[in-house]
């Protein structure tokens, strides 16, 4: 009898053995996943210009629709201290409604999340050049602001545990942590500031009974040691190639942590013929995947924004399901 999406799911992640290769791919109608979210603004209406999210932060798009990127900081100056209003985690009308999401869920592996975290929250509030500056210059206030942040994050994994007990099985979220070439700051600086709050939020999702999910984009191999270290079970990594050759980057984290990837959406998708996107597959398959799981197969959703058509993802889709070195023949 084939596994629940649920048991591939959670085979994957604890590398117990999966029956097939997990997919959270929607945009072809294929997920093991379900996401049951709360009422965070986040991003806002991609079709409007400009939004502003429950932090008070301002999200400005170009005329093709698409997440866009803050461009009002309302923390840019510290003096906005004195007059900033703190979103409350305890708000009932975060959650309001959030029982009818499971209602289509089936017997997929249930995710929620936070969209920014932290560091992304921290400079989408500060601005980004500010906040690595006052890393430095500005230490006691950099500290609050994440510690703020921190006890907000706290209270949204509070409230959905408590309201929701062993209904949800991972936590997501987003903190993009490097450009192509290397992290944004020391491994040092991550290590001393950033480690123990991200092992405190690890620690309350785990407490949960949750899995940990991060995506991070850039080439963030420096800081991975570090975040299995503090708790994080998977990892989602949009651009493999980032991190040079697959199997190397393979020997170094896999079965160590679940790798959520796909080929790359910078370099391979959007401009390798069909054989070289198979073989990257391929390659991923066998590289960043155990025997007994850890990897999972997970879309770039927006490929308008990566020019790239249905027909090439489902060529790529076609490609892993022919990788996949965990199929068991149905009988």
């Amino acid at each position: 009898m084939a596994m629940s999406s649920y048991e591939v799911v959670r085979r994957a992640v604890e590398f117990t053995g999966p029956d097939r290769l997990p997919l959270r791919f929607s945009t072809l109608g294929l997920s093991d996943t379900h996401t049951v979210n709360w009422n965070q603004i986040g991003t806002g209406d991609h079709a409007q210009r400009e939004t502003v999210d429950e932090w008070g932060c301002t999200w400005v798009r170009s005329e093709v629709a698409n997440m866009g990127q803050v461009k009002g900081h309302p923390l840019a100056d510290w003096a906005a201290l004195a007059h900033f209003r703190w979103p409350a985690a305890d708000n009932p009308a975060f959650y309001e409604g959030m029982e009818t999401r499971f209602a289509d869920a089936g017997d997929r592996y249930i995710l929620t999340g936070i969209f920014m975290l932290l560091f992304e929250r921290m400079h989408a509030l500060h601005g980004f050049e500010n906040t690595l500056r006052d890393l430095y210059l500005e230490r006691e206030n950099i500290e609050m602001l994440a510690d703020r942040i921190v006890e907000f994050d706290l209270g949204i994994i509070e409230n959905i545990g408590r309201r929701f007990p062993g209904q949800i099985h991972g936590f997501s979220f987003t903190d993009d942590w490097g450009t192509e070439r290397a992290g944004f700051i020391s491994t040092k600086l991550f290590d001393t500031f950033f480690k123990p709050c991200y092992k405190r939020l690890f620690d309350a999702m785990h407490a949960q009974g949750w899995h940990v999910w991060m995506h991070t984009c850039g080439r963030v191999d420096a800081y991975i040691d570090s975040l299995i270290e503090a708790g994080v079970n998977v990892l989602n990594l949009q651009q493999p190639r980032v991190f040079g050759d697959l199997a190397t980057f393979g020997r170094r984290f896999a079965g160590r942590v679940c790798l959520e990837s796909l080929c790359d959406i910078q370099h391979t998708l959007p401009f390798a013929d069909d054989d070289a996107i198979r073989e990257e597959a391929r390659l991923l398959i066998e590289h960043w995947g155990t025997p007994q799981g850890g990897f999972i197969l997970s879309d770039y959703g927006d490929g308008q924004a990566i020019g790239v058509p249905l027909e090439k993802k489902q060529m790529m889709l076609e490609a892993f399901l022919a990788a996949d070195r965990w199929k068991k023949p149905q009988p």
